[in-house]
């Protein structure tokens, strides 16, 4: 009976072990197509990519990041935004940059505005999606605007905090020269 009693015991302990493993592995995958998920919503709604050529793969929280873009800066947008998502751990950026033919036939003058504009609305789009992103910041109260790396934070917050918050954000991006703001603090 003794030997019964411990087989039984012993029966339950590796069942539990293997079932709390089972939940566990559950909770992961599904932890990481939530972020799957996030992560291909924030490429989505941002009009500078092309979602359509950028494939997302999660594991254990990192993003592998795959497919082709038309620049660097594209290749940089993707990765940012995909990063300042809660609970990322790592992107591995393997997107390809595939410049079509009118790209390189620009002059070197116009390639530099562009790349200004589009490094403008890449800081943009990143600060913006932080503030969506972060429950301290009311993101939909603030609109943010870039010209030449300077950021200006118009609109309104709850507080002091808030307010702080949301500059630390903006001066906490990259390619960010300077932060002007112009937020105001209406409490509710």
């Amino acid at each position: 009976m003794k030997t019964f009693n411990k087989s039984i015991i012993a029966a339950l302990v590796l069942g539990t072990t293997a079932m709390g493993a089972q939940a566990n592995s559950w909770e992961n995958e599904s932890k990481d197509a939530w972020i799957d998920g996030k992560a291909e919503t924030v490429l989505l709604m941002n009009t500078n990519l092309n979602n359509f050529d950028i494939n997302t793969d999660v594991k254990n929280g990192k993003v592998v990041l795959t497919g082709k873009v038309n620049s660097e800066l594209d290749k940089e947008l993707a990765e940012e935004l995909v990063l300042s998502l809660d609970g990322v751990s790592d992107v591995d950026n393997s997107l390809t940059v595939v410049k079509s033919m009118d790209t390189k036939d620009r002059s070197n003058d116009m390639m530099d505005d562009d790349d200004n504009d589009l490094t403008d609305a890449k800081i943009t789009t990143v600060i913006t999606t932080r503030f969506l992103f972060d429950s301290e910041v009311g993101g939909t109260d603030i609109d943010v605007d870039t010209d030449n790396g300077v950021v200006t934070l118009n609109g309104s917050v709850e507080s002091e905090a808030e307010k702080q918050l949301a500059v630390k954000i903006a001066k906490n991006a990259e390619d960010v020269r300077d932060v002007v703001d112009k937020l105001a603090i209406v409490a509710e």
